[in-house]
C-alpha cells in the first residue's frame, strides 16, 4: 500500500516541481530527538516515493543524504551538484530529475561570493559558504528547454542574501529560457530579497500565481512543529513569467513517527508548453 500523494506524478505538458530543504544530518543530537536523521529518513523516503516530482531542487543535503534521495526517489532519477566546501563536499544544493522526463544539457555550480568559480569561497558576510546550481534541461516529453536554479541563502547575514539574490538575478537575465528557482532563502517572502528578484515582473512567486493552492500558506519553517499560517515562508518556488502554474501547494503532511524535515516542502505544477522567453527585462 504507498501512501497517498498531495500532488503526485503528472504527466506531460504538466511538470512537479519541488523544492525542500531535507535538514543536513547531525551528530551527538538526543536519542527521542525528531531531528535525528535516522528517524526522519524514512519518513523522508515515504513523502519522495509518494510526490514523485521530476524535478526538484534540494538544500543542506549531505553526500549520503544526497544519494538516500536520489534511491528514494527511484532507479530513474539522476543528481547533478556537489558539497559547498571547499573540496567540494559537506552539505550542497543538488537538484534531483526524472531521466524519463529530462536530460541534462549543461549544468554548472558555482559560490555566492565574489569568487564564484572557487569552490568553499565566502564573501558578504557569511561565514558558511553558499551555492547556487543551475542547468539547462531538455523536456523529453515536450521537445523544449528550460533553466532550473537552486540555492540556499544565508541565515544570518542581510547583506549576503541581498547580494545573493542579485547572482540569481544575473542568471536568470543571462537565460533566453523560461526558468524555474527553487531555493531556502533564509527571509520571509516581501522582504527585500524577494523584492530583489520578483521587482520588475523578473519572477513571479508560482503560490499566487498558481491556478490552484491545494493548501494553506502555511511558513515553510515547521521546526518539528505543527504548521502555522503567518509564520515566515522563507522557502519559494520562482519561476519567470509565461510559466503557467496549474497548482501550488506547501506540503506539511505528517507521518506516524514524525516530520521528515525541520522545513516544509514547497510543489509546483508548472506547464512549459509554450512558454515565453525569460531575460527580457532590464536588469
Amino acid at each position: 500500500m504507498t501512501d497517498s500523494a498531495l500532488i503526485g506524478p503528472v504527466a506531460a505538458p504538466d511538470l512537479h516541481v519541488m523544492s525542500f530543504n531535507i535538514r543536513r544530518r547531525l551528530p551527538h543530537l538526543n536519542p527521542r530527538s525528531p531531528d535525528r536523521w535516522v528517524h526522519r529518513r524514512p519518513i523522508l523516503k515515504r513523502l519522495l516515493a509518494a510526490e514523485q516530482p521530476a524535478l526538484i531542487g534540494v538544500q543542506e543535503a549531505l553526500f549520503d543524504q544526497a544519494n538516500f534521495v536520489r534511491h528514494a526517489l527511484g532507479d530513474p532519477y539522476r543528481s547533478i551538484g556537489y558539497g559547498r566546501e571547499a573540496n567540494k563536499g559537506g552539505e550542497g544544493c543538488p537538484i534531483f530529475y526524472d531521466s524519463r522526463r529530462l536530460r541534462v544539457l549543461e549544468w554548472k555550480q558555482t559560490a555566492l561570493s565574489d569568487t564564484p568559480l572557487r569552490p568553499g569561497s565566502t564573501s558578504w558576510g557569511n561565514h558558511t559558504p553558499r551555492v547556487v546550481v543551475d542547468a539547462v534541461f531538455h523536456d523529453l516529453a515536450m521537445g523544449v528547454d528550460f533553466q532550473a536554479v537552486n540555492t540556499h541563502f544565508d541565515h544570518r547575514s542581510r547583506t549576503s542574501r541581498l547580494r545573493s539574490a542579485d547572482v540569481i538575478r544575473r542568471i536568470v537575465l543571462a537565460s533566453q529560457l523560461p526558468t524555474v528557482v527553487t531555493g531556502d532563502f533564509n527571509t520571509d517572502a516581501n522582504t527585500a530579497p524577494y523584492d530583489r528578484l520578483t521587482g520588475q515582473g523578473l519572477l513571479l512567486d508560482a503560490w499566487n500565481t498558481a491556478d490552484e493552492r491545494l493548501t494553506e500558506e502555511w511558513g515553510t519553517f515547521l521546526n518539528y512543529r505543527s504548521p502555522q499560517r503567518n509564520l515566515k515562508r522563507i522557502d519559494w518556488l520562482l519561476v519567470t513569467p509565461g510559466v503557467p502554474v496549474r497548482k501550488a501547494a506547501i506540503n506539511v503532511k505528517r507521518y506516524v513517527g514524525g516530520w521528515p524535515s525541520d522545513h516544509a516542502a514547497v510543489q509546483a505544477v508548472v506547464n512549459l508548453a509554450g512558454t515565453t522567453p525569460a531575460g527580457t527585462i532590464s536588469g
